[in-house]
């Protein structure tokens, strides 16, 4: 369909609290979540969230059915389209991980996430989505949710010398993030 524009951090729409998706399989919503993957495509994203668009919706798109250049070592996450979703940590455990962010272009950062968690929402359809998983999955999940509720990942860093320019970072990445 279309490449959108990504909103970039300081873009007060990213800070946004999203409403609910009210319609499901709707031929606006469809052009709109094809657009979402056609944009997360062409950025080398592992998600989108519809708000780095400037879309005012709870719906999240990720997953990749290759490897992705931006997360060379990260294991496969099904391709899923998520609206309205709720995460419910299973466990008290977080871990660490790096993070970059197609709204915060050439940086990245290590986050932590939940370990293992629940996620429930709907389809494109209206269909019911539930799975429990850990890991990178969980991670993109979590991540992705996060633009939902008006959060980027630069505000959940806790040890700041763990944050730069991903060219300094990881060298062999360089040009990867730079949208």
């Amino acid at each position: 369909m279309a490449v959108r524009e990504i909103l970039k951090m300081g873009d007060p729409r990213l800070l946004r609290v999203a409403q609910p998706v009210a319609q499901f399989d709707t031929p606006e919503l469809h052009a709109l979540i094809a657009d979402m993957f056609d944009t997360m495509k062409a950025a080398n994203g592992a998600g989108l969230a519809v708000p780095q668009i400037g879309v005012d919706l709870q719906l999240v798109i990720f997953g990749t059915d290759t490897v992705n250049p931006r997360y060379p070592d990260a294991p496969p996450v099904p391709r899923t389209i998520l609206l309205n979703p709720r995460i419910e940590p299973l466990g008290p455990e977080e871990e660490e991980g790096w993070e970059g962010c197609l709204s915060v272009p050439g940086l990245r950062a290590v986050v932590p996430r939940w370990k293992r968690i629940r996620y429930t929402g709907f389809d494109e359809k209206g269909g019911a989505i539930d799975r429990t998983v850990d890991g990178f999955h969980a991670r993109v999940v979590q991540h992705e949710c996060d633009h939902l509720i008006g959060k980027l990942y630069p505000m959940r860093v806790r040890d700041f010398s763990q944050f730069g320019f991903t060219e300094v970072l990881f060298p062999e990445m360089a040009g990867v993030d730079d949208d």
